[in-house]
This record gives C-alpha cells, sequence and structure tokens, in this order.
C-alpha cells in the first residue's frame, strides 16, 4: 500500500469528506435555529467553513489511525456538527490509539 498523504487521494474522496462536513455544519446551524438563535446565511457559512476544517482534520487523524472507511464517515460527521468540539473529541479518542514516538522513546 502506498504512503499516504494529503495529494494521494482522490477527489471523490475529498468530496464525500466535504458532503459529510457539510451536512454535519447545517445540521448544527439548524439546531441552534431551533434553539432560538436566528437563522442567518453568514451564521451558516460560518458553521459550515468550521465543519470543513474540522472534517478534513478528523479524515486525516482517522486514516492515520487506520479506521475503516465507515466508522470515518460517521466520526467525520460527528465532529463535524459539533465544529471545534468535535476536535476536543478526535483528540482523545486517538491518544487512547495511537502511540507517539518521539526520538526513540514511546509516549
Amino acid at each position: 500500500m502506498p504512503y499516504k498523504e494529503p495529494t494521494n487521494y482522490s477527489l471523490i474522496t475529498y468530496l464525500w469528506v466535504f458532503l459529510m462536513s457539510f451536512l454535519g455544519g447545517t445540521v448544527n446551524h439548524f439546531v441552534k435555529y431551533q434553539n432560538g438563535e436566528k437563522m442567518s446565511f453568514k451564521g451558516w457559512l460560518i458553521d459550515v467553513v468550521i465543519s470543513g476544517f474540522v472534517g478534513v482534520i478528523t479524515f486525516f487523524f482517522c486514516e492515520y489511525a487506520g479506521f475503516p472507511q465507515i466508522l470515518t464517515a460517521a466520526i467525520i460527521g460527528i465532529t463535524s456538527h459539533q465544529g471545534t468540539r468535535g476536535l476536543m473529541l478526535v483528540s482523545k479518542m486517538l491518544s487512547k490509539k495511537v502511540v507517539i514516538e518521539v526520538e526513540g522513546e514511546r509516549k
């Protein structure tokens, strides 16, 4: 299997990551609306941009950890819906799964 880096993924892979992120951000915006916030295009756009960033970062974390694609899609949807709180969730989850080696020492 070739070494994975951001330029090795196909366009269709990035499209489904962005689609899941877009949906997560949109659902987040609708939940805010249901909780009494005013609905606006600017607010929705901000939610979608944050969710897109979180979704891509989550995708790279999941790929690094070797999660199956179906689990990766679910995690992307959840973290995208949560926005920046989703990054904290992924960070905690991966700290239990991924062993980091720094200068020959396992941390």
